[in-house]
């Protein structure tokens, strides 16, 4: 990090990481004990580290003066790197939930190993931490080479990356230690979300400020993707977010909303999270690495522009589905049931786009494994983007909604298309940032290519059914007009479509494995980083 980093630039970050320090000592002044404490000394610890590795090169080489003509590209190798770990840290947290569900009596006797903490760290792990690294990473990397500018900063990007990364650590070690605002995909305490706000403001001007300085008159079509996830996103945490701490030397807060105004500004939150977080930005890296990878141009770049201003308005209106049969007044049931049908039609156009953009490339998607990623992502956005929509029509929402239909849904989801396109993304990353041709095995590649299939199909194939048999069984009644059946006989009967949702997230996490140990391997095997490359087009770019 600090060799890339003038001597003022290094005093700054200095500065900064020594701010960070003192602001993990007042957290530990302040609370003295519980979640906040700990927070304060985990912060206390990154601020004295990033201190010794500043001052260990503080004084070495200036970077190379014609720097400036060079893309940056050290913040997106530490982006992968994280994105890796939590995808390991992420995908082990769900596995072993999982497995909890069919063997219930496995929970040691320590709290944090209990399905209610560690539930949260699965979501958060590869919501945020896997999720928005990938999405950080790739977005520093996709900005410049379709700008031909440096990003406009050299010590912002390591703010960002690390920032954030704090704010996922926060997360992640507070719930298992049992603190959460109680709500669906919410975030942590007060401070953290105050704490992301500031990072998140500067990765937005960082990006402004690099478009603002670009050599390429067109702002590319991934750049607005990844604009809107940058933008919403910072707007639905801070409404979503809204709470007024109790003390400031404690972590509980106060929740500014209540009732069924917090169930509408939840689900308004909770799903635009889906459509800008899981949506937008890995459209723009769909956008950007498809075509890249298969050296053919997207094939209707008018149809991604009508297709980016239809999700983000349509997008916008759908949270309310999720709350039908509720206090929800009707016709706002109604308006996110009619705008989910509506937006089938610019999440499909991206689908198809996608797909045609291969016409004529298909000998390459058959040979190369890292290109089929791309592929499954783009087939798999296109059917959960369709269940979606059947999924918000009330009639079938009356039998899929609190089933583990929707289980399988969001699955379908974030295997089949997130981590699908993330995976794509880093085969074609790591080899270009290590300075080879190549990832250091071909063979690993395709290993992890069917591991995920196979365990993608397995668990999504056996949550639909799952899903489809609960709303069934529930709605059951016989001739008395009485239930058919008891809630537990309904529990029973999952029993071996969790056993199947169990194999199918650890053969999704052994691929997760085998990418961590081959993008390991590619690095070392390049024996040192590839130096940055110049701010020139790259090869089918």
């Amino acid at each position: 990090m600090a060799d890339t980093l003038s001597l003022f630039e290094r005093r700054f970050a200095l500065l900064l990481s020594i701010l960070l320090a003192a602001m993990g000592m007042t957290m530990v002044a302040a609370a003295r004990h519980g979640v906040m404490a700990v927070h304060g000394f985990i912060t206390i610890a990154l601020g004295v580290g990033l201190v010794l590795a500043l001052g260990r090169v503080y004084y070495s080489a200036p970077p190379v003066a014609e720097r400036a003509g060079r893309f940056y590209d050290a913040p997106t190798r530490l982006g992968i790197a994280m994105t890796l770990i939590w995808a390991i840290i992420g995908m082990g947290a769900g596995v072993w939930v999982s497995a909890l569900l069919y063997w219930p009596d496995a929970t040691p006797a320590v709290p944090w190993t209990s399905f209610g903490r560690l539930r949260p760290v699965h979501t958060t792990g590869i919501i945020f931490g896997f999720g928005g690294n990938a999405l950080i990473a790739t977005s520093f990397h996709v900005l410049q080479r379709t700008s031909r500018a440096r990003l406009a900063g050299s010590v912002s990007p390591w703010f960002v990356l690390i920032g954030y990364n704090l704010f996922c650590v926060w997360a992640v070690t507070g719930y298992l230690m049992g603190s959460t605002q109680s709500k669906e995909y919410a975030e942590a305490e007060w401070y953290a979300d105050l704490w992301l706000v500031v990072v998140w403001v500067t990765y937005f001007v960082l990006y402004m400020r690099t478009l603002a300085r670009r050599e390429e008159p067109h702002i590319y079509v991934a750049n607005w993707y990844y604009l809107a996830f940058i933008l919403v996103v910072a707007m639905l945490h801070i409404v979503n977010n809204l709470a007024l701490p109790l003390r400031l030397n404690a972590a509980e807060s106060l929740p500014v909303w209540s009732g069924v105004q917090d169930a509408m500004v939840q689900w308004w939150y909770g799903h635009n999270a889906v459509a800008f977080f899981l949506t937008a930005g890995f459209l723009g890296m769909l956008y950007y690495f498809l075509p890249v990878r298969s050296g053919r141009p997207i094939w209707s770049y008018r149809l991604s522009i009508v297709s980016f201003w239809g999700i983000t308005f349509f997008y916008i209106w759908v949270g309310s589905h999720h709350l039908h049969y509720t206090a929800l007044p009707y016709w706002v049931q109604t308006l996110g049931m009619t705008f989910s049908v509506m937006l089938l039609v610019p999440s499909w156009a991206s689908a198809g786009n996608a797909i045609a953009t291969l016409n004529g490339a298909w000998n390459k998607v058959r040979d190369d494994a890292t290109l089929r990623f791309m592929f499954v992502a783009a087939v798999f956005y296109g059917l959960s983007t369709f269940e979606g929509s059947f999924l918000a029509i009330r009639p079938v929402n009356s039998l899929s909604h609190y089933t583990d239909w929707t289980v399988g849904h969001v699955h379908s989801g974030t295997l089949g298309w997130v981590a699908m396109i993330v995976f794509g993304a880093i085969y074609t990353l790591v080899p270009q940032l290590s300075g080879r041709e190549t990832m250091a095995s071909s063979r690993a590649v395709e290993w992890h290519f069917w591991l995920a299939v196979a365990g993608t199909l397995i668990y999504v194939v056996a949550m639909w059914n799952a899903g489809i048999t609960q709303g069934l069984m529930w709605r059951a009644y016989n001739e008395n007009g009485a239930l058919s059946y008891s809630f537990v006989q309904s529990v029973e009967k999952m029993a071996p479509y969790y056993l199947l949702r169990t194999i199918g997230g650890a053969l999704f996490l052994a691929g997760a494995v085998i990418c961590v140990l081959n993008c390991r391997a590619t690095v070392l095997l390049a024996k040192g980083e590839a130096a940055d490359r110049p701010l020139v087009r790259q090869p089918a770019e």
